[in-house]
């Protein structure tokens, strides 16, 4: 209930549920440390925002990263800041150049895989719908073929979006087996990267060789996004510009959550469908169902943290079409990896606020990064 104060019972409550989260996520960071220590791993779209923090947190499990995408797709960047390209073998190229990814998987042959290279802004999309296609479906197509050329993949995950679903604004949360289609280009060709990869799967990967997944993440926040019309990146924009936080669509619900319930997600499934093939499949990942939230209440949640006097003012700018709710169902990646989120809405734009103010009072990006992942997974420094 608002405004009540915490009792005893409650702090202890509070404790032991910390204690129990620490336990298991130090005993599952030990986990992915033994599995992923030595193992060759490529990672497409590495430059940007969960490009970025998944190549670091694959560095420190001791992982041999290489990355290949654009040049970092904004400035400042978490890529760039973090000095990511120290510690992995870093290669700038394009998914749509299939001859460049058949040279990088001949000479890495890697291991695992894992996909995010995209064009990731709904509203950009409109305005580049072709580059947008070329890059979310050819791009997907071209990295499963290199995948299907190169016996050293036992591991591939597409990371697409929740999106990806025939958004009908019901009020439960889509379940894997729902239809996919997408309103606007970027949903829409995810939506095909999909489809692109479940047909490779089936078409070329059925003797088990290599284990293909997809995973369906919700709309992700945490410290590092600098991505033109994402709604917490334009927070603190604006906060640090001293200016109000322009909402284009404040009643809009979104499965908000921080950066790292994906990652762990990701690196989850790629690890266990390596150890067991039949574990390859389509999973949503997304908060529970009570950290769902508007934009308004996000943006409520982030000024009262920023401090400051923050404030923020809704200014439909009368854009395209975007969706009204959206909501996943996690059941299938709950039951089938023990996976569950382990941040609330509240934590998750907390952690975010603290990782921006830490960098900009010189802390530095590297630095505020790595404390943020060895707090999530309890790791030993």
């Amino acid at each position: 209930m608002a405004g009540r104060k915490c009792s005893l019972e409650d702090l202890e409550v509070m404790e032991y549920a910390d204690e129990k989260r620490g336990t298991e996520m130090d005993e599952r960071w030990e986990q992915l440390k033994t599995f992923y220590k030595g193992k060759r791993v490529l990672v497409t779209g590495h430059t940007g925002f969960k490009g970025s923090w998944l190549c670091r947190i694959l560095t420190l499990l001791g992982a041999e990263v290489t990355g290949y995408a654009l040049r970092p797709p904004t400035s400042p960047s978490l890529f760039e800041l973090a000095g990511l390209e120290n510690n992995m073998d870093s290669r700038i190229g394009d998914v749509r150049s299939l001859a460049c990814l058949k040279e990088l998987f001949r000479e890495k042959e890697p291991e695992l895989g894992f996909h995010l290279a995209a064009q990731p802004i709904v509203r950009d999309s409109y305005k580049e719908p072709v580059y947008t296609y070329e890059t979310n479906v050819m791009g997907t197509v071209n990295v499963l073929e290199c995948v299907r050329l190169t016996p050293s993949v036992k591991s591939f995950l597409n990371v697409t979006t929740d999106k990806v679903y025939e958004n009908r604004e019901w009020e439960y949360g889509y379940r894997e087996c729902d239809p996919l289609d997408g309103y606007d280009p970027y949903s829409n060709s995810k939506s095909c990267s999909e489809l692109v990869t479940h047909s490779y799967a089936r078409s070329f990967f059925e003797d088990g060789r290599c284990a293909i997944s997809t995973s369906r993440a919700g709309n992700v926040i945490g410290g590092g996004d600098f991505a033109n019309d994402r709604i917490i990146p334009d927070c603190i924009r604006a906060v640090l510009g001293g200016q109000k936080i322009v909402v284009r669509n404040p009643h809009s619900i979104r499965p908000f959550q921080h950066v790292l319930e994906p990652l762990y997600a990701y690196l989850l499934i790629a690890m266990r469908q390596y150890e067991d093939a039949s574990c390859a499949g389509y999973y949503n990942v997304g908060p529970e169902d009570g950290d769902c939230v508007t934009a308004g209440e996000l943006v409520d949640r982030f000024c009262q943290e920023w401090g400051s006097g923050a404030s923020w003012v809704n200014v439909s700018d009368g854009g395209p079409h975007e969706a009204d709710f959206l909501k996943l169902d996690c059941s299938r990646i709950k039951k089938t990896f023990g996976w569950r989120p382990h941040m609330g809405v509240n934590e998750a734009v907390k952690w975010t606020v603290e990782w921006t103010k830490d960098w900009q009072e010189g802390c530095g990006a590297a630095v505020a990064t790595d404390r943020q992942i060895k707090r999530y997974f309890n790791a030993e420094e």
